[in-house]
């Protein structure tokens, strides 16, 4: 059967379509910009009927109309790849929870899976002239969540960028059980967040300092990394390549200011290469039908064999804090769940193995409260219930406003003196005292 006709068949609306879910089920609702939107509408209706749905998701750039139905709990339970404010808001409301991983196995957690998604829910770009559906900027997990499910249900969205790949970065017409056509609105956003402060232009230079030319790049999320690649894009360093994670809003600048040529990578030369993108239509506009920018799964992007196969490699995340032993938390406030384990420790493990590589963990000293009280992010231990996103073996640079330290081979003196170094000053002699009772202190340690 020819491709056209297939299309014609499997065409439908988004109220049929989700007619197939019902009690029980489990549906996957993609990630990021491929989040469903007409079909979401469409199941937000049909919840009231049913009980004991699990959805899948992550990424969550504008609050899922299913969100909103009337006691969410008593129909379905989200659960969160990867979490940010909006799925943070549904955790108090009971239906929200969040599934740890290590980003680059989540295909495999698909493939391996005792519950395989029964129907699966996502935006696509428009079918090409051979019949396949491209995943847009979310090449993630989702062919390995394809491949397992049950109903595969395609909403078409015009406006979704075509990323090259790679592989496994489109699903054709003959694994797809449904169509339906969208209403072609703009892909949701993630904005670049709030002007990069002083303290993160601190942080970004003496980053920037430790890049050398020919450096391959893995930036994170947040204002701090987005501070590190608008200044690489007024630096003078060049032929820089992109192995990353998550494509955001800098890479665009970077590459734009001529920096990036990815001619020194060891492989995929030339290709920018990333799992998934979100940032403004600035960046979906530059990876649409892009050759140079190459979008693949994550079980590759994020495969320390892969990042560590590209010499100098530099990886450059936040944290939410870090205690006198190197320990790393990235992903909660205590018991409060902020985000998740992603990839990080993913492109740590990675940047160290790579020739010349390095990782950078970088923070603000401090915080403040919502009652003004400051508080330093380095503290003696991790409040209890945090999540050590980076154990203190993995931990290399550490950077805040007051300087750039190396953890990597440091005793544990040695660690709570370099640690306590580029605290703020107003917190360093309650540090020490603290240390000296951890018994991590020595008497000739400077002070």
């Amino acid at each position: 059967m020819d491709i056209k006709t297939q299309y014609e068949q499997k065409l439908t609306t988004a109220e049929e379509a989700v007619k197939v879910i019902q009690s029980g089920c489990w549906v996957d609702y993609s990630w990021a910009t491929g989040a469903p939107d007409l079909l979401d509408k469409a199941l937000a209706k049909r919840l009231p009927e049913l009980t004991d749905v699990n959805v899948r998701g992550g990424i969550v750039l504008e609050a899922p109309a299913i969100f909103s139905i009337e006691e969410p709990a008593r129909h379905f339970t989200w659960n969160s790849w990867h979490m940010g404010g909006i799925e943070r808001k549904a955790i108090a409301q009971g239906f929200s929870y969040y599934a740890p991983i290590r980003y680059s196995e989540l295909p495999r957690y698909y493939r391996d899976s005792t519950t395989p998604p029964d129907v699966v829910l996502m935006q696509v770009a428009p079918m090409d002239k051979h019949g396949y559906f491209n995943f847009g900027p979310n090449p993630s997990h989702t062919k390995a969540c394809c491949d397992v499910a049950g109903k595969v249900i395609v909403e078409i969205n015009e406006n979704m960028p075509v990323c090259l790949g790679g592989y496994d970065n489109a699903i054709h017409i003959s694994q797809v059980d449904m169509i339906v056509e969208g209403q072609n609105a703009p892909l949701r956003e993630l904005g670049g967040g709030a002007p990069a402060t002083d303290i993160d232009v601190a942080v970004a230079k003496y980053i920037v300092n430790e890049i050398p030319d020919g450096a391959c790049l893995q930036l994170g999320i947040g204002g701090m990394p987005n501070a590190v690649g608008s200044l690489i894009a007024q630096s003078d360093l060049k032929d820089l390549g992109v192995h990353t994670e998550m494509y955001v809003d800098a890479f665009v600048d970077i590459a734009n200011a001529g920096k990036i040529t990815g001619q020194k990578k060891n492989i995929d030369k030339g290709r920018q290469v990333f799992g998934f993108a979100a940032g403004t239509q600035k960046l979906y506009d530059y990876l649409d039908n892009n050759p140079e920018c190459m979008a693949a799964p994550v079980e590759y992007t994020n495969d320390i064999r892969q990042i560590s196969a590209l010499d100098n490699f530099m990886s450059i995340n936040n944290a939410v804090d870090i205690d006198l032993f190197g320990q790393v938390n990235a992903e909660s406030a205590g018991t409060k769940h902020i985000s998740g384990a992603g990839g990080q420790l993913d492109f740590v493990l990675g940047a160290y193995l790579s020739k010349g590589g390095k990782s950078f963990i970088c923070m603000s000293s401090t915080f403040t409260t919502k009652d003004g009280t400051v508080k330093s992010r380095i503290t003696p231990t991790l409040s209890p219930g945090s999540i050590v996103t980076d154990t203190r073996a993995n931990t290399h640079y550490f950077v805040t406003e007051y300087g750039i330290i190396n953890l990597k081979g440091l005793s544990t003196w040695q660690r709570a003196e370099a640690i306590i170094s580029v605290a703020h000053p107003d917190f360093r002699d309650e540090l020490i005292a603290e240390a000296e009772k951890l018994k991590i202190w020595r008497k000739s340690n400077k002070r």
